[in-house]
């Protein structure tokens, strides 16, 4: 067998694998020991070039950063049912009830809210499912908009800092998480901010899509509404600033945000009186779980990558993708619409973990700064969970949806979201400053795409070129 057909033959066989239905942990694994055997067996490496992997299995369960993943964990899952939601969603439904689509505007700055203290996209999704679409759909909200509105809100938590993609995007890319989240940030916002614009409009439009709560609902008045939100909105507010406060000031490292953010979230609940040993016991079992799913997807893709790189997949891997015609920006647009479609079919644990470091050496040969580059796909690998048929959002949604909501009213709802996400892809292909501009300096400078070299991207420091 030839070596040069050994990378191609060695993608397809985990694509084969990925389609039967395997998991992706043992997918990757098997498929790269089947590979490594079928080499050793060909006489295109020895066995001593995989005396490597232990090693690497080690520095993966001695990663640091990778602690940050339970404790943001635990701190969601906590957080989800210390009652924040709720009272959130209550003050601010009353903050915005006099204006038309007054509960979709708290149902997105909740979401915001919810992103920034938990990083789960499910427990967002399912609180605000469970307290705000009955109320929303009581006021004669219409469905689509209703359902849109909560499942897109509950997905910023992909992409609003402490999200699990942006730590694991770091890890993959080799850059600091807190680079990472800096360079996030003004995006998030700026994606928020679409998403009330949307909302808005939808107001403006059809008014009877979007009505205004009615008087006799608005309990709350003057004083005592202000009142109400300075204690919904402090405890939160405080839990920011303690966990991504501390991470921006270079005062403590992702990880140690993270901890904090944990025994913030059991001191929040324990003041609320809804800390109990059931409760204790479903979170750390749920965070077991998911830091386990990711170890073990992780080690898997490990394996892959080593008998890949053996294979010197990574020299054809980009070979065909530095061909590309337009150079750096076709490279971002082919790599865009590919992450498009993958998420059709993958989460985003599985694109970061098989596509992301086949994607990460050609950026850099490229001269892609990989902050930038990892918030890029950070953005674009937040619309796998609002894909019609599997996003995993509309899932969440479904489960705790009135039968009144249809599986289609879901779907139809999430599609204006879906293209929202896609624009903010494109604003952050068109004006690359955006990323990293929330911090001091920025995170990843601006890209240009002008240059004269075959398409090469050349990196200018802010302000530069004007």
């Amino acid at each position: 067998m030839s070596f040069e057909w050994m990378a191609p033959l060695m993608f397809t066989g985990l694509v084969v694998f990925l389609l039967l239905g395997y998991p992706v942990a043992f997918s990757l694994a098997a498929n790269g020991l089947l590979f490594a055997l079928l080499g050793m067996q060909q006489g295109f490496f020895g066995f001593e070039q995989l005396q490597a992997l232990p090693e690497r299995v080690f520095g993966i369960m001695s990663n640091a950063t990778l602690l940050a993943i339970p404790f943001f964990t635990f701190m969601g899952l906590i957080l989800e049912r210390s009652g924040m939601a709720e009272e959130l969603l209550d003050t601010l439904g009353q903050l915005f009830g006099a204006m038309r689509g007054g509960l979709a505007y708290s149902v997105v700055l909740v979401g915001a809210l919810l992103a920034a203290t938990t990083g789960v996209v499910a427990a967002s999704v399912i609180a605000m499912g469970l307290i705000s679409l009955p109320i929303m759909l009581r006021l004669g909200y219409d469905k689509r908009l209703a359902a849109g509105v909560i499942a897109a809100s509950g997905t910023l938590a992909q992409i609003i800092p402490p999200s699990l993609v942006l730590i694991i995007l770091a890890d993959q890319l080799g850059v600091g998480v807190g680079d990472m989240y800096r360079g996030a940030l003004v995006p998030a916002l700026v994606l928020t901010g679409l998403y009330l614009v949307f909302v808005m409009l939808v107001a403006i439009a059809r008014p009877n899509a979007a009505p205004a709560m009615p008087q006799e609902a608005r309990t709350l008045r003057g004083a005592a509404l202000y009142r109400c939100a300075l204690v919904s909105m402090g405890p939160p507010l405080v839990l920011i600033f303690l966990v991504l406060g501390t991470i921006f000031a270079g005062i403590a490292t992702p990880t140690e945000g993270g901890a904090m953010g944990a025994v913030g979230a059991l001191a929040l609940a324990l003041a609320k009186k809804r800390l109990s040993l059931d409760l204790l016991r479903q979170a750390m079992d749920r965070t077991a779980r998911l830091t386990s799913f990711v170890i073990f997807i992780l080690i898997g893709s490990t394996v892959f990558s080593l008998v890949f790189r053996l294979m010197d997949g990574d020299l054809w891997v980009e070979g065909l993708l530095s061909a590309l015609p337009g150079g750096a920006l076709g490279f971002l647009i082919l790599v865009n619409l590919l992450i498009f479609v993958l998420a059709f079919f993958l989460d985003f644990f599985e694109i970061a973990f098989i596509i992301v470091p086949l994607l990460a050496p050609v950026a850099m040969k490229l001269g892609i700064d990989p902050i930038w580059f990892g918030v890029l796909l950070g953005l674009n690998m937040q619309t796998s969970f609002m894909h019609p048929p599997f996003g995993f959002a509309l899932f969440y949604l479904r489960s705790v949806a009135p039968k009144s909501v249809r599986t289609g009213d879901i779907y139809w709802g999430a599609v204006p979201f879906v293209v929202i996400q896609l624009l903010m892809v494109a604003l952050v292909l068109a004006f690359p400053e955006l990323v990293g501009s929330g911090g001091g300096e920025a995170a990843a400078p601006a890209p240009d795409f002008s240059g004269s070299d075959g398409g090469a991207v050349h990196f200018l420091p802010p302000g530069a070129g004007q």
